[in-house]
């Protein structure tokens, strides 16, 4: 039996388990039956919509070809190695792609890198690091107001002792700045698993983690698929996912819900099978007057079994999502 985890309010997990009635079932032959769900608001078969949707998708997903034997990375290529111990602004230049570098950047091509999978591995071409800085780098920050854009440096020749005030990057609205740069390696969640991928490791001043970037060439990346959307226009109790998935560890899955902004009763839902797993998210929509505004909400849920290599979908769309920064 399947199962459709939901999350009542917004932080309360209620864990739906053996003894559901199933609300719906794949068609005959589909690798997997379709979710359950748990009696509340609206009876036995609340969110029936939900399974219908979710095992169209599942039954719609087709991986590439090279799904199974190439390099199909499913999480996003930027990846911080450690806790950075972001501050508000730090945060926030590294989620826009704010950096500045202040080390020379090697622009010579390595040797071929490897992908070490839990199933074998892939010699693969590299990329220098002065092109995986490029691929970081996605602009300049705005001028803050009344705040400097970069920090204030004292003179070469400035008078006074090393306990003198200067301005930090912390005080001003400036991007990341680029220390130092390394060839290494990151884990990344592929189709085949969590790999251990080739990656430029850069340093950076303002936070505690080095910031990576993948450093294998865009040639030996397989595309993703683009599975069909679902038929039909999706019930309007159901919401999708935005933004991929925040964090994917064990049986715990982590991801933002686009709900209105008077929605209540926003509650996570799942629909596992064995080859794919399909989450998405429903709500009680106001009658009155309400703004019309998106809002980012942050729900978990806990799988039966662990994701593994087991690609998330999302139930509007059917399109795949990755593990963000």
């Amino acid at each position: 039996m399947r199962r459709v985890g939901m999350l009542v309010g917004l932080s309360v997990l209620v864990v739906v388990s053996a003894g559901c009635a199933p609300v719906d079932r794949a068609s005959p032959g589909s690798p997997a039956t379709g979710g359950t769900a748990t009696p509340g608001p609206g009876g036995p078969d609340r969110w029936e919509s939900f399974t219908t949707r979710a095992t169209e998708v599942a039954a719609a997903w087709r991986p590439v070809p090279a799904w199974r034997t190439g390099y199909v990375p499913l999480q996003e290529p930027t990846v911080l190695v450690g806790d950075p111990g972001f501050s508000a602004e730090t945060k926030t230049a590294f989620g826009l792609g704010w950096y500045r570098d202040q080390v020379a950047l090697p622009t010579a091509v390595p040797k071929d890198g490897t992908i070490r999978f839990p199933d074998g591995t892939l010699t693969v071409p590299l990329v220098a690091a002065a092109e995986a800085y490029r691929q970081l780098d996605q602009g300049d920050p705005p001028t803050c107001p009344g705040r400097p854009k970069a920090p204030m440096t004292p003179p070469a020749e400035a008078p006074g002792g090393p306990d003198d005030a200067v301005s930090s990057p912390a005080d001003a609205c400036v991007p990341l700045t680029v220390t130092g740069v390394r060839l290494g390696t990151v884990p990344l969640r592929t189709s085949r698993g969590e790999a251990t991928v080739p990656a430029w490791l850069f340093d950076v001043a303002e936070i505690d983690a080095p910031v990576a970037r993948v450093a294998v060439a865009p040639s030996a990346v397989v595309p993703l698929p683009e599975p069909p959307a679902p038929a039909g226009t999706a019930p309007t109790e159901l919401v999708g996912a935005q933004g991929g998935l925040r964090t994917q560890d064990g049986t715990t899955l982590t991801w933002q819900l686009g709900v209105g902004a008077c929605d209540t009763g926003i509650t996570p839902l799942v629909q596992e099978h064995d080859h794919v797993v399909v989450v998405g998210g429903g709500v009680v929509r106001s009658t009155g007057v309400c703004r019309s505004l998106l809002k980012l909400e942050p729900v978990t849920a806990t799988l039966d079994a662990p994701l593994g290599d087991r690609p998330v979908l999302d139930v509007l769309t059917g399109q795949l999502l990755l593990v963000a920064p």
